[in-house]
């Protein structure tokens, strides 16, 4: 398998990046695309996902698909991407280095 990384990038609304203006649609497509990212850890696909704490930074998937169309599908799969809510960049990857994350 091989690493892939996509950031998202910001939708029509831009504030949703910064916490502001999310209602209760935008909640509903959030959880999704947590069980969609938690499930997919589980199975071993994810390797990490996260997001910058200052709404100005990143937020990025890292995980592990055979090729590129398998890769644009699962990111094209995560709800926030295929809601619209977000955009979103793939790039090839590579982890070179990884400790245990702090919990």
């Amino acid at each position: 398998m091989n690493q892939w990384l996509y950031r998202f990038t910001p939708g029509p609304r831009p504030e949703l990046a910064r916490g502001e203006g999310w209602t209760e649609a935008d909640e509903l497509v959030a959880a999704a695309h947590g069980e969609y990212l938690r499930e997919a850890a589980e199975d071993g696909t994810v390797i990490m996902a996260g997001r910058s704490q200052d709404g100005v930074g990143p937020a990025m998937v890292v995980f592990a698909a055979a090729d590129e169309a398998d890769a644009r599908a699962f990111m094209e799969g995560d709800p926030f991407v295929s809601s619209g809510l977000f955009g979103a960049e793939l790039h090839p990857y590579r982890v070179a280095f990884w400790s245990n994350p702090a919990e």
